[in-house]
Formats: C-alpha cells, sequence, structure tokens
C-alpha cells in the first residue's frame, strides 16, 4: 500500500513541476520541415489567383480599329437607317445596355453594367431564369410515406417558378429498409419460457410508398410493408410462440384530408398562380428594358444627326471666317483695313476651327460640344451591341420628320393607362398581394385533419408464394402473400387531428394585417402612378408643341441671319461696314443653323417620348417579343399533352378556383376603347377623337439642308481637308482661299454676291402620298396638312445661289 501511494505521490509532484516551469504561456508547436520565412503563406495561400474560365469568345468583342479622334481619320462611312440600327440593336443585344424606368436620359450605362454583378443585369435570360427557380425547401414525406402538407401562408417571393410550384402535386415515392438485432439479458426468471433471461431477436422492415398531393389540399398513399421477426422464445410451450420466425405483409392504401386550414382549390392553388405572376412580371421586366433600349437606340440616332449637322455648320461658318479674314488681308494692303480687323477676323476663324474640332472630337470646354461625333457614334455603337471601332463612321440617313402632329389627350390618357408596361407590372403586383391575402386569411382557421386507412394483411411462416393456401397462419409453413390474397384480414383505421391556433392567434392577425396594408400600398401606388404618368404625359406634349414652335421660330431666325450676312458682306465689300459687325452676323447665322437642328431633333425626339409613355413603342416599330426555340423533347411533350387533353373528357367539378387572374393577351392600342373592366376609367363621350383644324405654317426643309447621305461619301468630301484641318500655321489665313501659295490680287477675288434663287420661298411640303422625297409621318401621326393661307418659309439657299468657297480642299457653298 505505501510503495503505491508513494509512486502516486512523487507522478503528481513530477506533474506540478512541470506545469509550474511551463507557465500560463501558450507555446508554438514544433515542426521538422518547417519554412522559417513562411514561404508557403507568403506565397500560395496569400495570393491573388485568376479563374479557369474559357475566354476565347471574349476575342471577337475586342476592336478591330484604332479609336477615331481628330488625329486618326481613316475610316469610311456606314449609312444606316434608324430601323436599321434598331434590328442591329436587338438582334446583338444579350444583357441589355440600358436601365428600367421611364427617366428621359439615362447616364454612365456602361460604368453601372460593368461595376454591377452579373445578377444585377437585365438580359433576355431573365424569364427563363425566373421559369426554372426553385425552393430551397424540397418536397419531404414523412416516416409512413406520407407527403407532408406546407405550413404557414405563402408569399410570391417564396415560390419558384411554375414548373417548380406543380411539382408539389406530383406524386413522391419513397422507400427504406432496416435491420434491427436485440441480444442482452432480461430481469426475468430462469424457468420463463415466455421471456427467456436472455432476449435474442432479429426484427427487419421494408416499405414502399407511393403519395401523392390533390388541389383539393388531401394527400392519397399507397404503402406497402414486409415485416419479417426471429427471436428465441420458446416454441414448445402451451404459451409459446408456433414457429420460430413469422412474416407479415401490409398494403395499406390511406388519405388525409384537411377539413379546414388549407383545404380546398383555392389555397392549394395559390403559390401557382403566384408563381405565374412572377413570371408574367419578368416578362413585362423584359418588355420594359426592350422599349427602353429602342428608344434610346432611337435619341443616340438623333444625337449623332445633330452632331452631324453641327460639324456641318462649323465648317460653313470656317469657310466664311476664312473668306473675310482673305479680304480683311486685302484691304488691309490695300491701306483701308486695319491690323485690328484682321486679327478679328482671324479669331473668327479660330472660333469656327474649334468649334468644328470639339464637333468631331468632343469637348467639356464648356460652350463647345460635350459630345462630338465620334464618341456619339461609340455611344451609337454601344446600344447597337458592335465593337468600338471597326474602320466605320457611322452616318445617319433618315431625316427627323418636319410634319405637324396633333394629340387626342383623352384618347392618349386612356391607351396609357392602358398599355404602360409599368402599371400593367404594378396591377400584376395587386393581384399577388390579393392572393396572399387569402392565403393568410387561411391560417387563421384551426388545423383539423381527418384521414382514414384501410389495410390488407397476411401472417405467415414464409412470405410465399401466395398461392399456397392450404396451412392457415401461424402453423408452421404457412405463407404471408397467400394469407393475404385470401382477403379473410381487412383492417379499417381512422383519425382526427384537432390543432387551433394559439389563444388570441396574434401571429395569424397580425400577417392578415401585413398583407392587407401591403395589398392597400400596392393599390394607392397603383393611383400615383398613374396620376403621376399623365402628369409625364402632358409635360411631353407640351415639349412637343414647344419643340415644334422652336423649330419653325429658328427656321425663320436662320433664314433671316442668311439675309443678314448677305448684306453685311456687301457693305464691308463696299467699304460701308465695320468688319466686327460682319463676324457677328456670321456667327449669329451659325448658331442659327445648329439651333433650328437641335431644335428639330428635341421635336422627333418628343414624339418618340410620347409613344414610350403611352406604351406603344414596340408596336410603331414593328417589334414584337417571343419565345426562343425549345428542346425537340419539349415539342414532344407538348404534342402528347395535347393528345391527352383532346382524348379525355372535360368535366364542370367546380374545383378551378381560384378565380380569374388574367384579361388575356393585352390588346391593341384602337381597340382599348371597348375593354370592359380594365381598371382604366373610360368615358365613353370623350374618346371619338376631336377634328383637327389645318396647322398653320408646317416646317419646310431648308433647300440649303441637304441631306447627310447626299453630302459625300468620303471625309474629304463632309469634313473637308482633314490633315490640313489642324494645321494652326497663321499664314494659311493670308492665302486665298483655295490655295495656300500666292495670294491673288484683290481684284481676282470671288466678289460676294447671291443670285435671286437664294430667297426663293421654298414650296409647302406635300401631303402623305406625295413625291419619296417629302418627310415621312411618324407611325401612328397625323399627315401633313396643306394649308391654302401659308405662304411657306423664306428659307435662303446656302449652296446653290451662293459663291463657292474652296477652303483646305474643302468646296463649300457660302452666303
Amino acid at each position: 500500500m505505501r510503495p503505491s501511494l508513494f509512486r502516486f505521490t512523487a507522478m503528481l509532484q513530477l506533474a506540478l513541476v512541470v506545469f509550474m516551469s511551463t507557465g500560463c504561456s501558450p507555446t508554438q508547436p514544433f515542426y521538422l520541415n518547417e519554412s522559417p520565412d513562411l514561404e508557403y503563406y507568403l506565397n500560395s495561400a496569400n495570393r491573388i489567383d485568376y479563374p479557369d474560365v474559357d475566354t476565347a469568345e471574349i476575342a471577337k468583342h475586342a476592336p478591330s480599329a484604332p479609336p477615331l479622334t481628330i488625329y486618326n481619320h481613316d475610316y469610311k462611312f456606314w449609312d444606316l437607317t434608324l430601323e436599321e440600327c434598331t434590328a442591329i440593336a436587338l438582334q446583338n443585344t444579350k444583357i441589355f445596355t440600358t436601365t428600367g424606368g421611364n427617366a428621359a436620359t439615362r447616364q454612365n450605362v456602361a460604368s453601372q453594367i460593368i461595376s454591377a454583378g452579373t445578377a444585377q443585369l437585365s438580359s433576355i435570360y431573365d424569364v427563363a431564369i425566373q421559369e426554372s427557380t426553385t425552393q430551397s425547401v424540397p418536397i419531404t414525406v414523412d416516416g409512413a410515406g406520407n407527403r407532408t402538407l406546407p405550413r404557414g401562408a405563402t408569399t410570391s417571393n417564396q415560390v419558384g417558378g411554375v414548373e417548380d410550384a406543380l411539382a408539389e402535386f406530383d406524386m413522391q415515392a419513397s422507400s427504406f429498409f432496416s435491420l434491427n438485432t436485440t441480444d442482452r439479458p432480461r430481469n426475468t426468471g430462469i424457468a420463463n419460457t415466455v421471456n427467456p433471461p436472455i432476449s435474442q431477436a432479429t426484427d427487419v422492415t421494408q416499405q414502399l410508398a407511393l403519395s401523392k398531393r390533390f388541389a383539393t389540399g388531401g394527400v392519397a398513399t399507397l404503402r406497402q410493408q414486409t415485416i419479417y421477426s426471429r427471436n428465441n422464445v420458446d416454441v414448445t410451450g402451451n404459451f409459446a410462440r408456433s414457429t420460430p420466425s413469422d412474416y407479415t405483409f401490409l398494403l395499406e392504401a390511406q388519405v388525409q384530408h384537411p377539413l379546414m386550414r388549407n383545404r380546398g382549390t383555392m389555397v392549394n392553388r395559390i403559390p401557382v398562380v403566384l408563381a405565374s405572376l412572377n413570371t408574367d412580371i419578368e416578362i413585362v421586366d423584359l418588355e420594359i428594358q426592350t422599349r427602353n433600349l429602342v428608344r434610346d437606340v432611337e435619341n443616340a440616332y438623333w444625337n449623332l444627326y445633330v452632331a452631324y449637322r453641327a460639324v456641318s455648320t462649323a465648317i460653313v461658318g470656317r469657310n466664311t471666317a476664312q473668306t473675310t479674314a482673305y479680304f480683311a488681308q486685302k484691304l488691309k494692303e490695300g491701306g483701308t483695313g486695319t491690323v485690328q480687323e484682321l486679327a478679328q477676323a482671324r479669331g473668327q476663324y479660330y472660333d469656327f476651327r474649334r468649334r468644328l474640332e470639339a464637333s468631331l472630337g468632343g469637348s467639356s470646354i464648356p460652350g463647345l460640344a460635350q459630345q462630338g461625333v465620334y464618341e456619339l457614334d461609340r455611344e451609337l455603337r454601344r446600344l447597337m451591341g458592335l465593337e468600338a471601332s471597326d474602320g466605320r463612321l457611322i452616318r445617319p440617313i433618315d431625316e427627323p420628320t418636319v410634319a405637324r402632329v396633333d394629340f387626342d389627350f383623352e384618347q392618349l390618357r386612356t391607351s396609357m393607362l392602358y398599355l404602360s408596361p409599368e402599371l400593367r407590372q404594378t396591377r400584376f403586383e395587386i393581384k399577388q398581394r390579393e392572393l396572399e391575402l387569402i392565403s393568410a386569411k387561411n391560417q387563421i382557421l384551426p388545423d383539423i385533419n381527418w384521414s382514414m386507412t384501410l389495410r390488407g394483411v397476411g401472417v405467415g411462416d414464409t412470405l410465399g408464394p401466395p398461392g399456397r393456401r392450404g396451412i392457415p397462419a401461424p402453423a408452421e409453413g404457412s405463407s404471408a402473400m397467400g394469407e393475404f390474397t385470401s382477403g379473410d384480414w381487412v383492417e379499417f383505421a381512422t383519425r382526427m387531428d384537432i390543432l387551433p391556433n394559439p389563444n388570441g392567434s396574434r401571429r395569424a392577425m397580425a400577417r392578415i394585417r401585413s398583407r392587407r396594408l401591403q395589398q392597400r400600398l400596392a393599390e394607392e401606388g397603383l393611383k400615383e402612378k398613374e396620376r403621376l404618368l399623365v402628369s409625364q404625359m402632358q409635360d411631353a406634349i407640351g415639349r412637343v408643341y414647344s419643340h415644334y414652335q422652336q423649330t419653325q421660330t429658328s427656321a425663320s431666325l436662320w433664314a433671316e441671319a442668311e439675309k443678314e450676312v448677305t448684306a453685311r458682306l456687301r457693305q464691308y465689300e463696299a467699304g460701308q461696314s465695320e468688319i466686327n459687325v460682319v463676324l457677328q452676323s456670321q456667327q449669329r447665322r451659325a448658331d442659327a443653323e445648329i439651333n433650328y437642328y437641335r431644335a428639330l431633333a428635341e421635336y422627333n425626339r418628343g414624339l418618340n417620348e410620347v409613344d414610350y409613355l403611352q406604351g406603344t413603342s414596340l408596336v410603331n416599330n414593328g417589334i414584337t417579343l417571343a419565345e426562343g426555340p425549345w428542346d425537340d423533347a419539349a415539342y414532344w411533350d407538348a404534342l402528347q399533352r395535347a393528345r391527352e387533353r383532346s382524348a379525355g373528357w372535360k368535366l364542370q367539378y367546380g374545383v378551378t378556383r381560384p378565380g380569374v387572374v388574367r384579361q388575356g393577351p393585352v390588346a391593341s392600342e384602337s381597340s382599348v376603347p371597348q375593354i370592359v373592366g380594365s381598371g382604366v376609367s373610360i368615358d365613353p363621350e370623350t374618346l371619338n377623337p376631336v377634328p383637327l383644324e389645318a396647322p398653320q405654317g408646317n416646317i419646310e426643309t431648308p433647300s440649303t439642308a441637304l441631306p447627310l447621305s447626299e453630302m459625300g461619301n468620303s471625309t474629304r468630301e463632309v469634313f473637308g481637308d482633314v490633315p490640313q484641318l489642324f494645321d494652326n500655321t497663321p499664314e494659311n489665313l493670308d492665302a486665298a482661299p483655295g490655295t495656300l501659295d500666292t495670294a491673288p490680287e484683290i481684284e481676282s477675288a470671288p466678289q460676294i454676291e447671291r443670285a435671286p434663287a437664294a430667297v426663293e420661298a421654298i414650296p409647302s411640303i406635300a401631303p402623305s402620298g406625295s413625291p419619296a422625297n417629302s418627310p415621312a409621318t411618324r407611325p401612328g401621326s397625323l399627315p401633313p396638312l396643306e394649308n391654302p393661307d401659308s405662304a411657306g418659309l423664306q428659307i435662303p439657299d446656302m449652296r446653290s445661289g451662293g459663291r463657292t468657297i474652296q477652303s483646305l480642299g474643302y468646296e463649300e457653298s457660302v452666303g
């Protein structure tokens, strides 16, 4: 005893010494192959890796040519109509290079797409992704193979796609196989033959079940079980087992049905309807993105058109300023001019040249064009899904319409409130809130479930075969399958489960209140959207009329500026006017010309905005949304389903709830006034079109405004001699227009005269159906009406009647 105690005490003391010597400070483990500089951690675990993905397809999006700048004019013109630009954009679009909503302008869209995650981008795959979305909770069964019923109210964000929602009604198969052995002593007497002191048993259970949930809320289950049992209970006594083992074969048919909560087709089909409404909302969002892309393409098209006109205006101003500087130089050499006049003329030349440079390449300097032709070309290419540069410069060849359009506001308002995709999307959301409220109200009912089971039983010494019926169970040699097929052993069971809500039903009542408030919020949101959308439409119509009037006024201003420039040049040539007056008139003429084209482009953008807000942009552009091709197996399945439906009997059994949630396809604009129950307030007395008076003073396209397609096919013809365009040598201004060597005598300089035809009136625009050169009326707009009392605008001809200036290799007619 003592040696053992001594050894225990010694070991305890040794352990205390070791513990006290190490203290409480932590120690690092020791490794044989440890790297002292942590090479693996620094070089491997902490490095930035690159993902291993296939990037071969990205190469085709790389620019095949350097960007176009004011130092690079190596390109050919690519004449495109607005329809062609829109078609290319729709064909190439996979990710929408636009944003949602109906904002008038969209900025930094490219930056938003680059910095956003892939899931945040709008694409053509969104509808298919929504349709194939699945829930995170799988279909479950209990231990007996019964489908478990869902619990809780269903909301739209808790369901997946339609197929996933319909999967709740698919048949579910389940099975299991279990083996359990027993080998343990028991607290029994030795002489007890029924309960031996050592229990040894083997139990095997096999189950196969098929369970299906119905639209009415019930669950039907067909279940089969085979049970094998063997133990060491004595088989010789009067109270013992007949055989050491036995088989039990069961076949059950069970039906469970809710009597209050979750009962009926209304509440059980709500998840499917919510999933389909989610798909509808996604389709509307796809329509919104497509509509926004079409409008952005048209706006970019007209922006590029105005940029081309700004370049043309700057070229005219530059050439005119050079001519004025040439005469100022000759007058100075003749003794009648001053250095100040010559410097002022030179400054005017450089000012127009600065405008030309900004009109081509863009500028951030206030007062100059923010975006030039080259930048706007790249912006249009981004929307069209093209590479940034391919050696071609897009040139718009469609001319903006100058026809006046009048609107019936009541008809526009009615069509807009029905066709607007934003309002349609909100109405889908309201229908979802209504269904969610029904689901929430259902949860306040007590959960009462009734079940009924019909079971066929067979017990025997052996499992089968079923034809052995001569030996009754449970005698030795009896068959469980034979007893089952005899039909002598049938059991029946029924059960009623009652689970009411907790006292007060606080959670259920709060859920109902929340759903009712959300429905109210959606309804009020629809009213507010309708009110604001009507306000936006009024703003758009107001801008259309305003820009139309500004276009008329700008055209008149341009005509008067042409007259002033002609008269000022004659006075200056005769020595009756100062040069600064001439230069100011030339500046005003350039401003008037570009302001005319800006107003005209804004007028066309305003017409586009009216169609945009009305919801007819895609229809008027001939664009329809269609689903792409499916896999071949899908068409075979659809054909099989169609044959099944055509061969079946249609029964009206009253379980088609919930009721109508859609009214069918979206109606056309012309049929909107006849729609009843669309949710749009329609006054039939105000829908008839109001007779329109003949518009006064239709805008005439100035004869000086050649279409862009007729301005030449080369850089030299359109923009002048580009290589010398940026030659800042002041001596160039001293030469006569058209030469850079020796200046001719002043008497040989071209005389500044204008032909009488330069101020002739232009005939009025012919009505619809006139020759092809008349401006086209926008889809859905009214044709231009003739006004016999209008004499037409007096727009001077800057090219046909003016003198020709050959400046820097570019021939330009200038008044």
